[in-house]
């Protein structure tokens, strides 16, 4: 049985040993790595590529989108198991952009796996995931509009991200903090793109 994620830092070593044993990494590989040690990986791991330098590489923000919209979707219905399309499961990513990315998100793993841990639990407790998934659902639609401009994707990716790490650690300030900062995105987008 796989060993529960707790922690953004056990999160990047789940993905920097795929890519270590993976001349390169698919979707599908990460989804069979982190899906059965609960969905906020899921949610957390997309967001936080795109945020990372990754993010700039045209295309890589929507598509990103588009996994979670699909993960996002799966934790509205209750679903116990996680699906993805053959396209996007057999997507796969150099072995050496995945290291770099984690390098590069280590520090801030760090630093959260020190400062925030499990608090105000009842705001992630059911029904709270299906209604931020809900949410989160809405914030994958900016995300290609975001595309435009360089990096602009990171407003609504990032309160993607705080979503999935307030369900991963359990920490509803965080949710808060993550919804609050989704109203900021929609604003941030539409400003940008109209």
């Amino acid at each position: 049985m796989a060993k529960k994620l707790s922690s953004v830092t056990d999160i990047l070593d789940a993905l920097e040993d795929l890519a270590n044993s993976e001349d390169n990494v698919s979707v599908g590989d990460v989804t069979q790595s982190l899906g059965g040690r609960g969905f906020g990986p899921l949610i957390l791991l997309p967001a936080l590529l795109t945020i990372s330098p990754l993010g700039g590489v045209p295309t890589v923000p929507t598509i990103m989108a588009l996994i979670v919209a699909i993960f996002a979707a799966q934790i509205v219905m209750q679903r116990d198991t996680f699906w993805l399309p053959g396209f996007l499961r057999h997507r796969s990513v150099d072995d050496d952009k995945i290291t770099n990315a984690t390098r590069k998100l280590r520090g801030l793993a760090n630093w959260l796996d020190e400062h925030v841990g499990e608090m105000l639990p009842s705001l992630v407790h059911p029904p709270m995931p299906s209604v931020a998934a809900g949410v989160v659902m809405g914030l994958c639609l900016l995300v290609p509009p975001s595309e435009m401009l360089p990096f602009a994707a990171i407003l609504p990716m990032g309160a993607v991200a705080l979503i999935g790490l307030a369900l991963t650690l359990r920490n509803g300030v965080v949710m808060l903090i993550g919804l609050i900062g989704s109203a900021a995105a929609l604003y941030g987008v539409s400003g940008l793109v109209i």
